[in-house]
């Protein structure tokens, strides 16, 4: 059964996948540019994603883009959960509602409880199927899991899982500050400063619960904004750098590569089908 591994590089993607997991706290932010969609057969799951504590609940089939930096921060019950992961491509190809597609592009965790028993017995076949190594069962699971996709569209409602922006911690705290913020000019002493804590207390708390930097956290924000902008918009490669915080084109390319494995112009080739007269500038 398979559990977050701390050691494993940003981005490196898990490909269409459904395994069973071990529900475990996670030391650091994971992101890998797949659609990750959870389905908890008993206790619960807390996700510290898109600047917000959200609750997953057993029999909930909960839906997010997982390369918004996303970590688990309670767990409970130790029961395994299914996790499936599917490329964003196969997302933008589905056929969903739009309106949905973008909120969950946004940073949305999204959950339907309409389907909890029959959820739990199609996770376990796809599961299976995906283990066989057969190519006409995996083609049937990946049907299966946009027609999944579909239904979900017409059963998710505007009503917010159980969030709570209430009770956080003072490292929750400097996290979902970034997590609003990041567009802005951000540095150490005015993120410590908006927070009420000295700036080197700040970065070694955050280091210390999130295993990662608070400019890194910024960064990694920041690339997600670009990557939503790239698959979702026409807009110039430099209008995306500004418009997600990047301070120039430069920076912004640099940060991409090194980020997501490839150029900007890349990932949007990538990531969506091609469209006469379309600007890629």
């Amino acid at each position: 059964m398979k559990q977050f591994d701390t050691k494993r590089p940003e981005f490196s993607p898990y490909g269409f996948t459904c395994e069973t997991w071990t529900p475990t706290r996670m030391s650091r932010p994971d992101r890998h540019n797949e659609i990750e969609m959870n389905l908890l057969t008993a206790g619960s799951l807390t996700y510290l994603l898109g600047g917000q504590r959200t609750t997953i609940q057993a029999g909930r089939l909960a839906i997010f883009w997982a390369a918004i930096p996303h970590q688990i921060v309670e767990v409970a019950g130790d029961s395994p959960y299914y996790v499936v992961t599917l490329p964003l491509s196969e997302l933008l190809r589905a056929g969903l509602d739009l309106t949905l597609t973008n909120r969950i592009l946004q940073g949305e965790l999204l959950v339907d409880a309409t389907q909890g028993e029959l959820d739990v017995k199609t996770f376990g076949r796809w599961e299976h199927d995906l283990k066989s190594d057969d190519r006409t069962l995996e083609r049937a699971a990946r049907l299966e899991v946009q027609a999944r996709l579909l239904r979900f569209t017409h059963s998710v409602t505007d009503t917010p899982v159980a969030t709570s922006m209430t009770h956080l911690s003072r490292a929750d705290q400097l996290a979902c500050y970034i997590a609003r913020n990041y567009r802005q000019p951000l540095t150490s002493q005015s993120i410590a400063a908006a927070n009420g804590v000295h700036a080197n207390y700040a970065m070694n708390l955050f280091r210390k619960t999130f295993g990662t930097t608070m400019t890194a956290f910024i960064v990694q924000h920041r690339l997600s904004h670009a990557q939503r902008l790239l698959v979702t918009t026409d807009d110039a490669i430099v209008n995306v750098a500004l418009d997600s915080g990047f301070q120039s084109l430069s920076r912004f390319n640099e940060a991409f590569k090194a980020g997501c494995g490839c150029a900007p112009r890349e990932f949007r080739k990538m990531h969506r089908p091609t469209i006469p007269g379309q600007s890629t500038s």
